[in-house]
C-alpha cells in the first residue's frame, strides 16, 4: 500500500513538472508529446496482437545480355560462323591469336548494334572506342578481349515490354527498363571438361564472333519481369535480324545481377548468376536467388558478392567464386583499330567518302521493320482483338502468321476466329510441347471447320470434337470427321421438341425452379439437351424451345 502512495505521488509531481515546462517553454512541451508518443508506439508494437508487420525486402534485378550477331562472319576476321562445324575447324590465325596478325572490323556488325541502338531508342554514338580487357582463359587465346569499356557504340536507350497481370492474369501491364548501353566485343572460345580422363579440351570455332553485350540498369524486381524483358528484347532482336536469339545455341545468354533490399533504403549487395540460356530457366534462378538472399539476412547474415550459376535439375542457384578481391582487367585503348565512325546521313559524309564503304544512321533508320510492341498495336487496331490476345499472337513465334492465314480462308470474324488460335491451337501446342510450325492442323483446315461452325452445319462443342479429331488424324478433313461420326447439327424441330420434353418432364423441380424467376436454370436444362443429341443440337432453337414449354 505505501509502495503504491510514493509511486502516485511521483506521478502527481512528475505531472505538475510538465505541467510548468509547458506554461514556461512550450517547444519542450512538445518534445514531451513526442516522447510519450513515440513510446506508447513501442509499447504497442511489444503486444503480440498489435504488432506492425516491418517493412519487406523487395527483389532488384539488373541484366547483362550477350547478343550474338547474326553475321555471316566474326568480329575481327573472315573466318564463317556456324555452330554445329566440327572443333577447331572454323578459326583463323587471328582467332588463334598468332603473332603478327591483326583485326579488320565486320560492317555488318556494326550496322547490326547501330539497329539494335535505335530499336531501343538508344543514343547512336558517332564516335565510339576499342578496349582490351586482359583476363586468362584457356579458351581465349589472346589473354584478352577487344570490347567496348570507355566509349561504347549506343547508350541510354529504353525497352517497353509487357507482362500479364491483374487479378484474372489478363491485363496487359507494360513496364520500361532502361539500357545503360550497347557494346560490340569478342566471343570467347569453348573450354569442354572431360571428367572421366580429368582433361579440358578447347574449341575455337567460337573465338572472335561477333557479340553486343547490353547492359539493363536493375529496374526489375522479380524473375517474371526479367523474362519477360528478355522475352521482349529477343522479339525485336529477330525482328530486326541482327540476333536470331536461339538461346539453347548459345546465341543469347544472361547474367542476372540480383540484390534485396527495403524500399527507400540504399541497395544491398548484389549476387551474379551466371550464363543462364533459357528464358523459363531465367525467371526461376531470379525468384530463388532473391528468396535466398531474404532468408539468409532474416537469419542475420550477411550476402556475398559473389558469382554463381544456376543449377535446372535442382532448381538452385550454386556459388561459383566470389568476387570481394575485384579483378583487375587492366583496361587499355585497343592499339590495332582506330576510334569507329559512323555519320548521321549522307550530308555529314566527307568528301570523297563514298557511302557504301561506312555505316550511315539514316539509312539503318529507314530500313527498320515493324516492332513487337507496333505489332501488337496494329492487330488490336486492325482485327478489334483485345490487347492481352494481340501479347499471346506476338510472343508465340508463328502464331501472328498462322492467325492472318486462317482468316484469309474463313468467313468467320476476327474476334470469333482468335478464340480457336489462342484457346485450342496453342493450348494442344503446349500440351504437346510443340513449336507452332508443327501443328498438324494447318490454318486452311482450321478455316474449314470454322466455316463448317459459321454456316450453322456444326455445333460449337462438336466444332472442338472436330479439332480434336482433326489434330489426332491431319489426312482427314473437317468435313469428312463430321460426316464419318455424324457431328452435323440437328434442326429438325420435331425431333428437338420431342428430346426437350423429355428433358422437361424428367426434371420438374428445374422446371419449377425457373417458373419462380430462376432463369439461369435453363441453361442447365440446356446442357442436358446437348448432353442427349452429343452436342448436335442448335443452341438458338434449344433455348427458344425450352423457353415455351417452361414458362
Amino acid at each position: 500500500m505505501a509502495s503504491s502512495c510514493v509511486a502516485a505521488l511521483v506521478a502527481s509531481d512528475l505531472l505538475q513538472n510538465m505541467k510548468q515546462i509547458s506554461i514556461l517553454c512550450p517547444k519542450a512541451s512538445r518534445s514531451v508529446r513526442r516522447i510519450h508518443a513515440s513510446r506508447s508506439q513501442c509499447d504497442s508494437r511489444s503486444q503480440p496482437r498489435a504488432k506492425s508487420t516491418p517493412q519487406l525486402l523487395v527483389g532488384v534485378v539488373g541484366l547483362e545480355i550477350h547478343a550474338q550477331i547474326n553475321s555471316n562472319a566474326k568480329l575481327f576476321s573472315g573466318s564463317p560462323v556456324c555452330f554445329s562445324a566440327p572443333p577447331n575447324s572454323l578459326v583463323s590465325f587471328f582467332d588463334a591469336s598468332l603473332p603478327g596478325t591483326l583485326p579488320v572490323l565486320n560492317r555488318r556488325c556494326v550496322e547490326a548494334a547501330v539497329m539494335t541502338g535505335l530499336a531501343l531508342n538508344c543514343t547512336i554514338n558517332k564516335k565510339s572506342l576499342f578496349d582490351r580487357k586482359h583476363y586468362f582463359y584457356a579458351d581465349l587465346p589472346a589473354g584478352y578481349q577487344i570490347t567496348q569499356q570507355r566509349r561504347p557504340v549506343a547508350v541510354d536507350g529504353m525497352l517497353t515490354y509487357s507482362l500479364l497481370g491483374g487479378k484474372k492474369g489478363s491485363q496487359v501491364i507494360r513496364k520500361n527498363v532502361h539500357i545503360k548501353q550497347i557494346q560490340l566485343e569478342q566471343d570467347s572460345g569453348k573450354s569442354l571438361h572431360d571428367d572421366v580422363r580429368s582433361q579440358t579440351l578447347i574449341d575455337l570455332n567460337r573465338a572472335g564472333v561477333g557479340l553486343m553485350e547490353l547492359v539493363m540498369e536493375p529496374d526489375m524486381s522479380c524473375g517474371e519481369e526479367a523474362a519477360a524483358a528478355v522475352r521482349e528484347l529477343q522479339l525485336i532482336l529477330q525482328a530486326l535480324g541482327t540476333c536470331q536469339g536461339n538461346m539453347s545455341e548459345g546465341q543469347l545468354r544472361v547474367d542476372a545481377n540480383v540484390s534485396v533490399h527495403r524500399p527507400g533504403e540504399p541497395l544491398g549487395v548484389r549476387a551474379e548468376v551466371k550464363n543462364i540460356n533459357s528464358i523459363r530457366y531465367l525467371a526461376r534462378a531470379i525468384d530463388y536467388e532473391i528468396q535466398r538472399q531474404i532468408d539468409v539476412l532474416q537469419r542475420g547474415g550477411a550476402v556475398q558478392n559473389e558469382t554463381r550459376a544456376y543449377d535446372s535439375k535442382s532448381g538452385e542457384t550454386i556459388p561459383m567464386r566470389d568476387k570481394e578481391g575485384l579483378q583487375d582487367y587492366r583496361f587499355m585503348p585497343e592499339p590495332n583499330l582506330p576510334p569507329l565512325i559512323v555519320y548521321e546521313d549522307d550530308a555529314s559524309l566527307p568528301t570523297g567518302i563514298d557511302a557504301c564503304q561506312v555505316v550511315v544512321v539514316q539509312k539503318i533508320k529507314e530500313r527498320l521493320p515493324e516492332l513487337p510492341s507496333v505489332k501488337r498495336d496494329r492487330l488490336v487496331q486492325m482485327y478489334g482483338i483485345l490487347p492481352e490476345h494481340s501479347f499471346t499472337l506476338v510472343n508465340e513465334d508463328g502464331l501472328v502468321e498462322y492467325f492472318e492465314e486462317v482468316l484469309k480462308a474463313t468467313r468467320k470474324e476476327p474476334r470469333k476466329v482468335i478464340g480457336w488460335v489462342t484457346n485450342e491451337l496453342l493450348g494442344h501446342l503446349k500440351q504437346q510441347d510443340m513449336s507452332v510450325s508443327q501443328s498438324p492442323v494447318t490454318p486452311s483446315a482450321l478455316a474449314e471447320l470454322l466455316d463448317l461452325q459459321e454456316m450453322g452445319r456444326i455445333s460449337s462443342s462438336a466444332a472442338k470434337q472436330v479439332f480434336q479429331e482433326m489434330w489426332r488424324s491431319s489426312d482427314k478433313t473437317a468435313l469428312q470427321i463430321t460426316q464419318e461420326q455424324d457431328l452435323g447439327l440437328v434442326s429438325d424441330t420435331t425431333q428437338l421438341h420431342n428430346i426437350c420434353q423429355k428433358v422437361v418432364d424428367s426434371h420438374a423441380d428445374k422446371v419449377q425452379a425457373i417458373r419462380n424467376g430462376n432463369k439461369k436454370v435453363l441453361n442447365s436444362l440446356m446442357g442436358l439437351v446437348q448432353r442427349e443429341t452429343k452436342g448436335r443440337a442448335d443452341p438458338v432453337l434449344v433455348r427458344k424451345i425450352l423457353e415455351e414449354k417452361t414458362s
